[in-house]
């Protein structure tokens, strides 16, 4: 009779751990990893770079690139060097300053699902979250 409770409750431990070792979080490798997104309807795309020590984010880098492979920096929104459309020069540096707040935030918060998309921004939010993810699976 005591086997046969012991089969069931040893079962049941044994599941119950392997549950409880599935659902821990995920950890990751030290060290320097990259990621790319894909391209958006204009041809540009963001890059990530995180440093991971520790198993926490401890670095975070997010540019975007051009179709014509300059970076999206001050100049973006610029036509020939000036700013001929103030309105259009003023959202896309929306979105270069939403870039840097993206890696920051990240590391702040250490999970993707609690960051914060901004208003205006969401294209560059969308590239970071993908290239995020393609740099984390690198350090699985």
């Amino acid at each position: 009779m005591k086997n046969r409770l012991c089969t069931p409750l040893l079962i049941t431990l044994i599941l119950g751990a392997f549950c409880l070792s599935a659902c821990a979080k995920e950890t990751y490798r030290d060290g320097t990893y990259t990621g790319t997104s894909s391209l958006d309807d204009t041809g540009a795309y963001g890059e990530v770079s995180l440093t991971l020590a520790q198993g926490k984010i401890r670095q975070c880098r997010f540019v975007t690139w051009q179709k014509n492979g300059t970076i999206k920096d001050e100049d973006y929104g610029k036509v020939n060097g000036e700013i001929s459309n103030q309105d259009f020069y003023d959202k896309a540096q929306l979105a270069v300053r939403a870039m840097e707040r993206y890696a920051a935030q990240y590391v702040e918060v250490q999970d993707l699902k609690q960051l914060d998309a901004i208003s205006g921004a969401t294209i560059a939010y969308n590239q970071f979250i993908e290239a995020v993810e393609q740099a984390l699976e690198k350090a699985r």
